[in-house]
């Protein structure tokens, strides 16, 4: 297909089919542009995507009624049809996996989500975990006190915290207890009441980790589970608590999963493709026909 403006025009070349679906992105953003949307080129991928991904997309909904401000700081759209689903599940669910390659926004999209709940206090802290021993590195192999040992574990979730909001109104929330941000390993004997709670690289948890975590959930509180099972830094012979509960609960009403490719990458342009060329890789060359 091609597209080429021709003065104040546009002219769109191709097959009927792709000629209609430009069309429709064209007619929809303008609509967007009339009603004062300010339109990035993001946007603009953002809208041929969803449009590829599903035809009778309506953009508006997307851009307009599908964006979070969770703390006045920045506004979070969803960049694709899975990162709508993954938001909307949020909001249904109590218990959502979100499943797939670095990139895709798991943890971004659960973070705002968690600090609008708070600040509408819908819930009254958030609670962020994560693995803290990777790729083999036992804790007490490090220098420093515990706290020390475990923060640089723990950095991406500050990192996607202070995006959303101020840092000093971040740090004042953290002292108060509001937000805790810790290791999978201090949620044992917890019951956790009105809270969001996010499990990040959740692949890495062992078995016995993930079942702890996920009968931690009191009432009022809702759980994320993000993870990358492509991923997995466990030493061999152990079984990937999120690998283990894709099967052992994933029949169970009121959680839901949503999975995530390499569509769904929204860093680097290059980051899309090299996504895909890993997981051609690791099929052997061939294209996935997994399903979805």
């Amino acid at each position: 297909m091609l597209i080429r403006s021709k003065g104040h025009d546009l002219v769109v070349e191709g097959d009927e089919a792709a000629v209609a679906r430009a069309e429709r992105v064209l007619v929809q953003l303008g609509t967007l542009v009339r009603e004062g949307y300010r339109l990035s080129k993001a946007d603009v991928k953002t809208a041929v995507q969803l449009v590829a991904d599903d035809p009778g997309a309506e953009l508006r909904d997307h851009f307009l009624k599908g964006a979070l401000r969770p703390s006045g700081k920045r506004q979070v759209v969803a960049k694709s049809a899975n990162q709508r689903r993954y938001l909307e599940a949020i909001e249904r669910f109590d218990i959502v996996f979100g499943i797939g390659p670095a990139g895709t926004g798991k943890t971004y999209l659960a973070m705002a989500q968690a600090v609008s709940f708070l600040l509408a206090k819908r819930v009254n802290r958030i609670i962020l975990a994560r693995p803290a021993v990777e790729a083999g590195e036992k804790l007490g192999f490090l220098p420093g006190d515990l706290q020390e040992k475990v923060n640089p574990y723990l950095r991406p979730l500050y990192d996607a915290l202070y995006d959303m909001m101020e840092i000093d109104r971040a740090e004042r929330l953290v002292e108060r207890g509001a937000i805790e941000i810790a290791p999978i390993a201090f949620m044992r004997g917890r019951t956790l009441n009105d809270a969001f709670v996010i499990l990040d690289e959740a692949q890495n948890t062992t078995s016995e980790q993930m079942k702890m975590f996920l009968t931690r959930l009191g009432f009022g509180s809702k759980a994320v589970i993000t993870g990358d099972v492509t991923q997995i830094d466990l030493p061999v012979g152990r079984t990937s608590g999120l690998v283990e509960a894709m099967k052992v609960v994933g029949h169970i009403e009121g959680i839901d999963f949503v999975y995530f490719d390499e569509r769904d990458v929204v860093r680097h342009a290059l980051v899309q493709q090299i996504v895909k060329a890993y997981e051609v890789f690791g099929n052997g060359g061939k294209e996935s026909g997994k399903a979805r």
